[in-house]
């Protein structure tokens, strides 16, 4: 397992570059996610900037989360962007790169997401719920963007115990 970033590091600040060649060294760090992702403590969802490659390139499986709804399964995202969202919720984040933290945040109930496989090939996705809310927060990693900026209010931060 490739350690995850957590907090100060500054790497999970800074704005990932886009994927430009789909080659063996995006299936190896996309296999590195995956792992990382699976031994972790129960994540949903990971970025390449949490193992500190600044990249255009997220994971979501919401199949392997404690919320059950409607996914899609493994979702491998690379250079995704949302082109569509609606409505708005709260819910309760954590993040494997904030990993003593929980907070509610507010993030667009529907989302459509466009973005390429690992061959290089276009697709898009619409996601709602708890999908739409993971799609949203890993995306937000590539920006540099972590779900704490988003609290609306500091009573809304929790450290877990």
């Amino acid at each position: 397992m490739n350690e995850i970033l957590t907090l100060p590091d500054a790497r999970l600040r800074q704005i990932s570059k886009p994927v430009e060649v789909f080659d063996l060294a995006l299936k190896t760090l996309l296999e590195a996610m995956q792992t990382s992702m699976e031994q972790g403590p129960g994540g949903v969802g990971i970025a390449a900037p949490q193992l500190g490659e600044l990249l255009r390139v997220v994971i979501v499986d919401c199949s392997l989360g404690l919320h059950p709804c409607k996914n899609h399964g493994r979702l491998l995202m690379v250079n995704p962007e949302i082109i569509y969202q609606s409505g708005k919720a709260l819910g309760r984040e954590g993040c494997l790169s904030v990993p003593e933290w929980v907070a509610t945040v507010q993030r667009s109930k529907k989302v459509t997401v466009r973005y390429q496989d690992i061959s290089g090939e276009y697709h898009e996705l619409a996601a709602t719920g708890f999908e739409a809310r993971v799609i949203q927060h890993e995306l937000d990693h590539l920006d540099g963007v972590l779900f704490i900026d988003r609290v609306l209010s500091v009573h809304d931060l929790v450290r877990r115990m």
